[in-house]
Protein backbone atom coordinates (compact mmCIF):
# COMPACT_ATOMS: atom_id res chain seq x y z
CA UNK A 1 0.00 0.00 0.00
CA UNK A 2 0.88 3.17 -0.69
CA UNK A 3 2.00 5.75 2.01
CA UNK A 4 -0.40 8.07 4.22
CA UNK A 5 -1.23 11.57 3.01
CA UNK A 6 -12.22 22.78 -1.08
CA UNK A 7 -15.41 24.30 -1.60
CA UNK A 8 -15.78 25.60 -5.49
CA UNK A 9 -19.32 26.59 -6.82
CA UNK A 10 -19.80 25.78 -10.39
CA UNK A 11 -18.89 28.07 -12.82
CA UNK A 12 -20.60 26.83 -16.19
CA UNK A 13 -23.22 28.43 -17.71
CA UNK A 14 -24.95 24.86 -18.97
CA UNK A 15 -23.98 20.94 -18.27
CA UNK A 16 -24.91 19.95 -22.08
CA UNK A 17 -22.46 22.84 -23.91
CA UNK A 18 -19.93 21.13 -25.88
CA UNK A 19 -16.53 21.85 -24.88
CA UNK A 20 -14.72 23.69 -27.75
CA UNK A 21 -11.59 21.47 -29.06
CA UNK A 22 -9.76 24.02 -31.27
CA UNK A 23 -9.20 27.67 -29.16
CA UNK A 24 -6.28 27.66 -28.28
CA UNK A 25 -5.57 27.30 -24.27
CA UNK A 26 -3.00 27.92 -21.94
CA UNK A 27 -0.25 25.32 -20.56
CA UNK A 28 -1.33 22.87 -23.01
CA UNK A 29 0.50 19.05 -22.40
CA UNK A 30 1.54 17.83 -25.95
CA UNK A 31 3.13 14.63 -26.15
CA UNK A 32 2.52 12.71 -29.60
CA UNK A 33 4.57 9.34 -28.77
CA UNK A 34 2.75 5.96 -28.22
CA UNK A 35 2.81 5.01 -24.79
CA UNK A 36 1.77 2.16 -22.81
CA UNK A 37 -0.57 1.62 -19.57
CA UNK A 38 -2.00 5.27 -20.40
CA UNK A 39 -5.69 6.24 -20.23
CA UNK A 40 -6.39 9.43 -21.50
CA UNK A 41 -10.04 11.69 -20.42
CA UNK A 42 -11.04 14.24 -22.79
CA UNK A 43 -12.96 17.21 -22.30
CA UNK A 44 -14.27 16.18 -18.87
CA UNK A 45 -16.05 18.74 -15.85
CA UNK A 46 -13.62 19.29 -13.62
CA UNK A 47 -13.39 21.47 -10.93
CA UNK A 48 -15.25 24.66 -12.49
CA UNK A 49 -13.75 23.63 -16.04
CA UNK A 50 -13.12 21.34 -19.19
CA UNK A 51 -9.96 19.84 -19.00
CA UNK A 52 -8.07 16.57 -20.59
CA UNK A 53 -6.33 13.84 -17.92
CA UNK A 54 -4.27 11.74 -18.27
CA UNK A 55 -3.74 8.37 -16.39
CA UNK A 56 0.06 7.02 -16.62
CA UNK A 57 -0.16 3.27 -14.83
CA UNK A 58 -1.70 3.65 -11.77
CA UNK A 59 -1.19 7.16 -11.11
CA UNK A 60 -2.81 10.50 -12.44
CA UNK A 61 -0.05 12.10 -14.69
CA UNK A 62 -0.86 15.14 -16.46
CA UNK A 63 -4.27 17.84 -16.09
CA UNK A 64 -4.45 20.34 -18.46
CA UNK A 65 -6.65 22.09 -20.69
CA UNK A 66 -5.90 20.03 -23.87
CA UNK A 67 -3.66 16.97 -24.05
CA UNK A 68 -2.83 15.53 -27.32
CA UNK A 69 -1.62 12.18 -26.58
CA UNK A 70 -1.50 8.90 -28.12
CA UNK A 71 -3.00 6.88 -25.19
CA UNK A 72 -3.78 2.86 -24.96
CA UNK A 73 -7.16 4.38 -23.97
CA UNK A 74 -9.55 6.91 -25.05
CA UNK A 75 -12.22 8.00 -22.40
CA UNK A 76 -14.73 10.57 -23.91
CA UNK A 77 -15.84 12.72 -20.98
CA UNK A 78 -18.57 14.96 -22.48
CA UNK A 79 -20.98 15.97 -20.55
CA UNK A 80 -19.53 13.55 -17.81
CA UNK A 81 -17.85 14.77 -14.31
CA UNK A 82 -14.38 14.24 -12.85
CA UNK A 83 -14.38 13.49 -8.68
CA UNK A 84 -11.79 11.14 -6.41
CA UNK A 85 -13.26 7.66 -5.89
CA UNK A 86 -14.84 6.92 -2.74
CA UNK A 87 -13.10 5.18 0.19
CA UNK A 88 -15.71 3.42 2.20
CA UNK A 89 -14.14 3.68 5.67
CA UNK A 90 -16.25 0.61 7.16
CA UNK A 91 -17.74 -2.30 6.27
CA UNK A 92 -18.56 -6.06 5.95
CA UNK A 93 -18.13 -7.19 2.51
CA UNK A 94 -19.87 -10.42 1.97
CA UNK A 95 -22.95 -9.43 4.41
CA UNK A 96 -24.30 -8.57 1.12
CA UNK A 97 -25.90 -12.30 1.53
CA UNK A 98 -27.82 -10.96 4.75
CA UNK A 99 -29.41 -8.44 3.08
CA UNK A 100 -33.30 -8.54 4.66
CA UNK A 101 -32.39 -10.47 7.33
CA UNK A 102 -33.43 -9.38 10.42
CA UNK A 103 -35.22 -6.54 10.69
CA UNK A 104 -36.54 -4.28 12.75
CA UNK A 105 -35.17 -5.21 15.69
CA UNK A 106 -32.60 -3.48 18.10
CA UNK A 107 -28.64 -4.41 17.75
CA UNK A 108 -27.93 -6.76 20.41
CA UNK A 109 -30.97 -8.86 19.40
CA UNK A 110 -29.76 -8.57 15.55
CA UNK A 111 -26.29 -9.34 16.24
CA UNK A 112 -27.10 -12.35 19.11
CA UNK A 113 -30.13 -13.97 17.53
CA UNK A 114 -29.31 -13.49 13.28
CA UNK A 115 -26.05 -12.00 12.46
CA UNK A 116 -23.86 -14.49 14.25
CA UNK A 117 -25.31 -17.70 14.30
CA UNK A 118 -26.30 -17.00 10.82
CA UNK A 119 -22.28 -16.27 10.30
CA UNK A 120 -21.48 -19.70 12.27
CA UNK A 121 -23.01 -21.02 8.89
CA UNK A 122 -20.48 -19.47 6.35
CA UNK A 123 -17.90 -20.92 4.48
CA UNK A 124 -15.34 -19.72 1.42
CA UNK A 125 -17.55 -19.81 -1.36
CA UNK A 126 -20.59 -18.16 0.03
CA UNK A 127 -18.13 -15.47 1.45
CA UNK A 128 -16.52 -15.21 -2.16
CA UNK A 129 -19.73 -14.53 -3.93
CA UNK A 130 -20.87 -12.56 -1.21
CA UNK A 131 -17.47 -10.21 -1.39
CA UNK A 132 -17.94 -10.35 -5.10
CA UNK A 133 -21.51 -9.30 -5.22
CA UNK A 134 -20.29 -5.89 -2.55
CA UNK A 135 -17.89 -5.03 -5.00
CA UNK A 136 -20.12 -5.51 -7.85
CA UNK A 137 -22.45 -2.63 -5.76
CA UNK A 138 -19.42 -0.83 -4.58
CA UNK A 139 -18.10 0.07 -7.83
CA UNK A 140 -21.66 1.01 -9.27
CA UNK A 141 -22.26 3.90 -6.76
CA UNK A 142 -18.39 4.66 -7.33
CA UNK A 143 -16.79 3.17 -4.30
CA UNK A 144 -12.80 2.71 -4.73
CA UNK A 145 -11.86 1.02 -2.08
CA UNK A 146 -13.06 -0.33 1.09
CA UNK A 147 -12.26 -0.52 4.80
CA UNK A 148 -13.16 -4.43 5.26
CA UNK A 149 -14.04 -6.36 8.61
CA UNK A 150 -14.84 -9.78 7.94
CA UNK A 151 -14.23 -13.56 7.92
CA UNK A 152 -12.28 -15.87 5.85
CA UNK A 153 -10.37 -13.16 4.70
CA UNK A 154 -8.73 -15.06 1.52
CA UNK A 155 -12.24 -15.34 -0.29
CA UNK A 156 -12.63 -11.45 0.46
CA UNK A 157 -9.50 -10.97 -1.25
CA UNK A 158 -9.70 -13.22 -3.95
CA UNK A 159 -12.98 -11.55 -4.22
CA UNK A 160 -11.63 -8.13 -4.75
CA UNK A 161 -8.37 -8.43 -6.15
CA UNK A 162 -10.66 -9.78 -9.10
CA UNK A 163 -12.91 -7.11 -9.60
CA UNK A 164 -10.17 -4.66 -9.35
CA UNK A 165 -11.14 -2.69 -5.66
CA UNK A 166 -8.74 -1.56 -3.59
CA UNK A 167 -8.98 -3.35 0.30
CA UNK A 168 -7.64 -2.97 3.93
CA UNK A 169 -8.74 -6.64 5.21
CA UNK A 170 -8.86 -6.90 9.02
CA UNK A 171 -8.50 -9.96 10.65
CA UNK A 172 -11.61 -10.74 12.52
CA UNK A 173 -11.55 -11.00 15.92
CA UNK A 174 -13.88 -12.04 18.81
CA UNK A 175 -13.19 -14.38 21.69
CA UNK A 176 -15.62 -13.96 24.21
CA UNK A 177 -13.22 -13.04 26.91
CA UNK A 178 -11.65 -16.71 26.75
CA UNK A 179 -8.28 -17.88 26.68
CA UNK A 180 -8.68 -20.73 24.44
CA UNK A 181 -10.77 -18.62 21.84
CA UNK A 182 -7.82 -16.06 22.14
CA UNK A 183 -5.03 -18.23 21.50
CA UNK A 184 -6.45 -19.46 18.85
CA UNK A 185 -6.69 -16.26 17.62
CA UNK A 186 -3.29 -15.50 18.12
CA UNK A 187 -1.81 -18.18 16.07
CA UNK A 188 -4.13 -17.41 13.06
CA UNK A 189 -3.63 -13.64 13.22
CA UNK A 190 0.10 -14.22 12.75
CA UNK A 191 -0.36 -16.49 9.48
CA UNK A 192 -2.97 -14.32 7.74
CA UNK A 193 -0.37 -11.47 8.30
CA UNK A 194 2.03 -13.64 7.16
CA UNK A 195 -0.03 -14.86 4.15
CA UNK A 196 -1.15 -11.36 3.27
CA UNK A 197 3.15 -10.69 2.15
CA UNK A 198 1.63 -12.53 -1.40
CA UNK A 199 -1.36 -9.92 -1.72
CA UNK A 200 -1.01 -7.52 -4.69
CA UNK A 201 -0.81 -3.84 -3.90
CA UNK A 202 -4.83 -3.66 -4.10
CA UNK A 203 -4.75 -5.21 -0.66
CA UNK A 204 -3.18 -4.52 2.79
CA UNK A 205 -3.44 -6.37 6.35
CA UNK A 206 -5.17 -5.02 9.34
CA UNK A 207 -6.21 -5.88 12.72
CA UNK A 208 -9.76 -5.47 13.48
CA UNK A 209 -10.83 -6.81 16.94
CA UNK A 210 -14.88 -6.35 16.61
CA UNK A 211 -15.58 -4.65 20.59
CA UNK A 212 -14.61 -3.88 24.08
CA UNK A 213 -18.16 -6.17 24.41
CA UNK A 214 -16.93 -9.08 22.47
CA UNK A 215 -12.82 -8.95 23.16
CA UNK A 216 -10.77 -9.15 26.10
CA UNK A 217 -8.48 -6.35 27.73
CA UNK A 218 -5.57 -8.76 27.36
CA UNK A 219 -6.82 -8.77 23.97
CA UNK A 220 -6.96 -5.60 23.16
CA UNK A 221 -3.78 -4.61 24.41
CA UNK A 222 -2.26 -7.48 22.27
CA UNK A 223 -3.66 -6.89 19.06
CA UNK A 224 -2.61 -2.92 20.07
CA UNK A 225 0.60 -3.82 20.42
CA UNK A 226 0.78 -6.27 17.36
CA UNK A 227 -0.32 -3.34 15.17
CA UNK A 228 2.21 -0.87 16.23
CA UNK A 229 5.05 -3.25 16.27
CA UNK A 230 3.75 -3.73 12.43
CA UNK A 231 2.57 -0.82 11.13
CA UNK A 232 -1.13 -2.32 11.13
CA UNK A 233 -4.49 -0.22 10.81
CA UNK A 234 -6.32 -1.54 14.57
CA UNK A 235 -9.93 -1.48 13.33
CA UNK A 236 -12.94 -1.37 16.17
CA UNK A 237 -16.42 -0.76 16.38
CA UNK A 238 -16.69 1.89 19.06
CA UNK A 239 -19.54 3.54 21.04
CA UNK A 240 -22.05 2.43 18.63
CA UNK A 241 -25.16 2.27 21.11
CA UNK A 242 -26.08 3.60 24.54
CA UNK A 243 -25.77 -0.08 25.58
CA UNK A 244 -22.47 -0.59 25.34
CA UNK A 245 -21.57 3.10 25.98
CA UNK A 246 -23.84 2.47 29.71
CA UNK A 247 -22.11 -1.18 29.89
CA UNK A 248 -19.09 0.28 30.00
CA UNK A 249 -19.95 1.96 32.75
CA UNK A 250 -21.40 -0.55 34.76
CA UNK A 251 -18.41 -2.42 34.04
CA UNK A 252 -15.70 -0.97 34.03
CA UNK A 253 -16.75 2.77 35.64
CA UNK A 254 -15.52 4.34 32.42
CA UNK A 255 -16.56 5.46 28.87
CA UNK A 256 -15.86 3.24 25.64
CA UNK A 257 -13.27 5.37 24.79
CA UNK A 258 -12.04 5.93 28.05
CA UNK A 259 -11.47 2.05 28.49
CA UNK A 260 -9.38 1.76 25.20
CA UNK A 261 -7.24 4.59 26.50
CA UNK A 262 -6.36 2.87 30.09
CA UNK A 263 -5.62 0.03 28.10
CA UNK A 264 -3.08 1.76 26.03
CA UNK A 265 -5.29 1.31 22.84
CA UNK A 266 -5.22 4.44 21.20
CA UNK A 267 -3.40 5.86 18.42
CA UNK A 268 -2.88 7.12 14.86
CA UNK A 269 -3.54 3.75 13.55
CA UNK A 270 -6.79 3.06 15.05
CA UNK A 271 -10.15 3.53 13.24
CA UNK A 272 -13.05 3.62 15.44
CA UNK A 273 -16.32 2.72 13.58
CA UNK A 274 -19.55 4.81 14.46
CA UNK A 275 -18.59 6.88 17.31
CA UNK A 276 -22.12 7.75 18.37
CA UNK A 277 -22.11 7.85 22.21
CA UNK A 278 -19.56 10.08 22.96
CA UNK A 279 -18.60 12.84 26.01
CA UNK A 280 -16.32 15.95 25.76
CA UNK A 281 -13.63 14.07 27.27
CA UNK A 282 -13.76 10.81 24.74
CA UNK A 283 -14.09 13.51 22.09
CA UNK A 284 -10.64 15.88 22.81
CA UNK A 285 -8.94 12.18 23.19
CA UNK A 286 -9.16 10.74 20.08
CA UNK A 287 -8.68 14.41 18.57
CA UNK A 288 -4.83 14.08 20.45
CA UNK A 289 -4.22 10.47 19.56
CA UNK A 290 -5.22 10.89 15.76
CA UNK A 291 -8.12 8.42 16.02
CA UNK A 292 -10.22 8.08 12.71
CA UNK A 293 -13.72 7.99 13.69
CA UNK A 294 -15.98 6.51 10.65
CA UNK A 295 -20.17 8.10 10.55
CA UNK A 296 -21.81 5.12 9.35
CA UNK A 297 -25.44 6.98 9.60
CA UNK A 298 -27.53 4.50 7.53
CA UNK A 299 -26.38 1.90 10.02
CA UNK A 300 -26.72 3.95 13.02
CA UNK A 301 -30.64 5.12 11.73
CA UNK A 302 -32.30 1.65 11.18
CA UNK A 303 -30.44 -0.26 14.11
CA UNK A 304 -31.69 3.03 16.04
CA UNK A 305 -28.33 2.96 17.34
CA UNK A 306 -28.56 7.02 17.85
CA UNK A 307 -28.12 9.85 15.57
CA UNK A 308 -26.70 12.58 17.49
CA UNK A 309 -23.13 12.23 15.54
CA UNK A 310 -20.97 15.06 16.57
CA UNK A 311 -19.33 15.52 13.79
CA UNK A 312 -18.31 19.02 13.87
CA UNK A 313 -17.36 18.56 17.83
CA UNK A 314 -14.57 15.81 16.96
CA UNK A 315 -14.05 18.05 13.77
CA UNK A 316 -12.95 21.00 15.62
CA UNK A 317 -10.94 18.36 17.74
CA UNK A 318 -8.32 17.05 14.99
CA UNK A 319 -10.08 13.99 14.52
CA UNK A 320 -10.38 12.55 10.77
CA UNK A 321 -13.86 11.92 10.05
CA UNK A 322 -14.20 9.41 7.51
CA UNK A 323 -17.88 7.39 6.17
CA UNK A 324 -18.74 4.35 5.72
CA UNK A 325 -22.01 2.32 4.74
CA UNK A 326 -21.55 -0.50 7.52
CA UNK A 327 -22.65 -3.96 5.60
CA UNK A 328 -25.61 -4.70 3.78
CA UNK A 329 -27.19 -6.45 6.79
CA UNK A 330 -27.52 -3.33 8.69
CA UNK A 331 -27.51 -0.61 6.21
CA UNK A 332 -28.85 -3.20 3.37
CA UNK A 333 -27.46 -1.22 0.41
CA UNK A 334 -23.65 0.49 -0.45
CA UNK A 335 -24.46 3.38 -1.66
CA UNK A 336 -22.21 5.96 -0.85
CA UNK A 337 -24.23 9.28 -2.36
CA UNK A 338 -27.07 7.77 -0.20
CA UNK A 339 -24.80 7.44 2.63
CA UNK A 340 -23.44 11.28 1.67
CA UNK A 341 -26.65 13.06 1.86
CA UNK A 342 -27.81 11.06 5.21
CA UNK A 343 -24.99 12.23 6.91
CA UNK A 344 -25.63 16.24 5.90
CA UNK A 345 -29.02 15.69 6.57
CA UNK A 346 -28.56 14.53 10.23
CA UNK A 347 -26.30 16.91 11.12
CA UNK A 348 -28.56 19.69 9.85
CA UNK A 349 -31.90 17.98 11.45
CA UNK A 350 -30.72 17.41 15.04
CA UNK A 351 -28.49 20.52 15.09
CA UNK A 352 -31.51 22.75 13.94
CA UNK A 353 -28.46 24.22 11.76
CA UNK A 354 -28.56 24.46 7.55
CA UNK A 355 -25.07 25.17 7.38
CA UNK A 356 -23.97 22.20 9.32
CA UNK A 357 -22.22 19.56 6.93
CA UNK A 358 -21.24 21.61 4.21
CA UNK A 359 -20.78 19.89 0.85
CA UNK A 360 -16.48 20.23 0.50
CA UNK A 361 -16.57 18.46 4.00
CA UNK A 362 -19.29 15.87 2.91
CA UNK A 363 -16.59 15.02 -0.12
CA UNK A 364 -13.37 15.11 2.13
CA UNK A 365 -15.11 12.82 4.80
CA UNK A 366 -16.41 10.42 1.75
CA UNK A 367 -13.16 9.96 -0.23
CA UNK A 368 -9.88 11.97 0.85
CA UNK A 369 -10.15 11.27 4.53
CA UNK A 370 -11.19 6.98 4.14
CA UNK A 371 -7.73 7.30 1.79
CA UNK A 372 -5.85 8.84 4.43
CA UNK A 373 -7.15 6.75 7.24
CA UNK A 374 -6.45 3.60 5.59
CA UNK A 375 -2.62 4.83 4.66
CA UNK A 376 -3.63 4.97 0.58
CA UNK A 377 -2.20 8.35 -1.61
CA UNK A 378 -5.73 8.97 -3.30
CA UNK A 379 -8.82 10.68 -2.77
CA UNK A 380 -8.06 13.97 -4.38
CA UNK A 381 -8.11 14.33 -8.64
CA UNK A 382 -4.20 15.70 -8.47
CA UNK A 383 -1.34 14.64 -10.03
CA UNK A 384 0.97 11.89 -8.33
CA UNK A 385 -1.68 10.48 -6.88
CA UNK A 386 -3.15 6.97 -7.14
CA UNK A 387 -6.02 6.87 -10.27
CA UNK A 388 -9.15 5.96 -8.58
CA UNK A 389 -11.44 8.36 -10.14
CA UNK A 390 -15.23 8.38 -11.30
CA UNK A 391 -17.21 9.67 -13.96
CA UNK A 392 -20.78 11.11 -13.50
CA UNK A 393 -23.14 11.18 -15.40
CA UNK A 394 -24.84 14.25 -16.37
CA UNK A 395 -27.35 13.59 -18.81
CA UNK A 396 -29.47 13.25 -16.07
CA UNK A 397 -32.56 15.30 -14.70
CA UNK A 398 -31.19 15.39 -10.78
CA UNK A 399 -28.43 17.45 -13.01
CA UNK A 400 -30.66 19.90 -14.55
CA UNK A 401 -30.52 22.69 -13.75
CA UNK A 402 -26.45 22.72 -13.09
CA UNK A 403 -26.20 25.62 -10.74
CA UNK A 404 -24.36 23.56 -7.87
CA UNK A 405 -22.84 20.10 -9.33
CA UNK A 406 -21.95 18.53 -5.65
CA UNK A 407 -25.54 19.48 -4.19
CA UNK A 408 -26.89 17.96 -7.47
CA UNK A 409 -24.74 15.06 -6.75
CA UNK A 410 -25.23 14.66 -2.80
CA UNK A 411 -28.75 15.85 -2.30
CA UNK A 412 -30.64 14.54 -5.71
CA UNK A 413 -28.73 11.73 -7.48
CA UNK A 414 -27.65 8.78 -6.21
CA UNK A 415 -25.06 5.60 -7.64
CA UNK A 416 -27.02 5.43 -10.92
CA UNK A 417 -25.08 8.69 -11.38
CA UNK A 418 -21.64 6.76 -11.47
CA UNK A 419 -21.01 6.24 -15.42
CA UNK A 420 -17.38 4.92 -15.31
CA UNK A 421 -14.95 3.70 -12.52
CA UNK A 422 -11.18 3.21 -12.55
CA UNK A 423 -9.27 2.18 -9.77
CA UNK A 424 -5.32 2.02 -9.71
CA UNK A 425 -5.72 3.18 -13.72
CA UNK A 426 -7.65 0.28 -14.30
CA UNK A 427 -11.00 0.43 -15.69
CA UNK A 428 -14.01 -1.22 -13.26
CA UNK A 429 -16.98 0.21 -15.15
CA UNK A 430 -17.56 2.24 -18.60
CA UNK A 431 -20.65 3.03 -19.65
CA UNK A 432 -22.38 1.51 -16.47
CA UNK A 433 -21.28 -2.13 -17.41
CA UNK A 434 -19.28 -4.20 -15.74
CA UNK A 435 -17.77 -7.28 -16.75
CA UNK A 436 -19.49 -10.70 -15.22
CA UNK A 437 -22.35 -8.80 -13.49
CA UNK A 438 -24.69 -12.03 -14.42
CA UNK A 439 -22.55 -14.25 -13.06
CA UNK A 440 -22.31 -12.78 -10.23
CA UNK A 441 -26.02 -11.90 -9.36
CA UNK A 442 -26.97 -15.64 -10.17
CA UNK A 443 -24.02 -17.06 -7.73
CA UNK A 444 -25.00 -14.52 -4.53
CA UNK A 445 -28.73 -16.01 -4.86
CA UNK A 446 -27.37 -19.29 -4.77
CA UNK A 447 -25.21 -18.73 -1.76
CA UNK A 448 -27.45 -17.00 -0.05
CA UNK A 449 -30.32 -19.68 -0.43
CA UNK A 450 -27.80 -21.95 0.93
CA UNK A 451 -26.66 -19.93 4.07
CA UNK A 452 -30.73 -19.42 5.39
CA UNK A 453 -31.60 -23.56 3.98
CA UNK A 454 -27.71 -24.76 5.96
Amino acid sequence: MDGRQGKRGVGIRAVYIEPKKNHARKNNYICKKIAMNTILIQQVWFDGRFCDVLIEGNKIGVISDSIDFVADKIIDGTRKALIPGFANAHTHSAMTLFRGLGEDISLMKWLHEYIWPYEARLDEEMVYWGAKLACLEMIRSGITACNDLYWYIPACVRAMEEMGVRSVQAYSWIDFFTQERADAHKIELEQMHKKSEGWSDLTGFSVGPHSIYSVSADSLQWMAAYARNHGLMFHIHLAESQMEYEDSLKNWGVTPVRYLYDLGVLGPNVVAAHGVWLSSEDIHMLGDYGVSVVHNPNSNLKLASGYKFKYEELRDAGVRVCLGTDGCASSNNLDMLEAMKHAAFLQKAWRRDPASMPLNELMNMASLHGYEAMGIHAGKVEVGRLADLILIDLQQPVFVPFHNFYANLIYAANGSAVDTVICNGRVLMEGKKIDGEAQILEMAQKMAEKLVNY
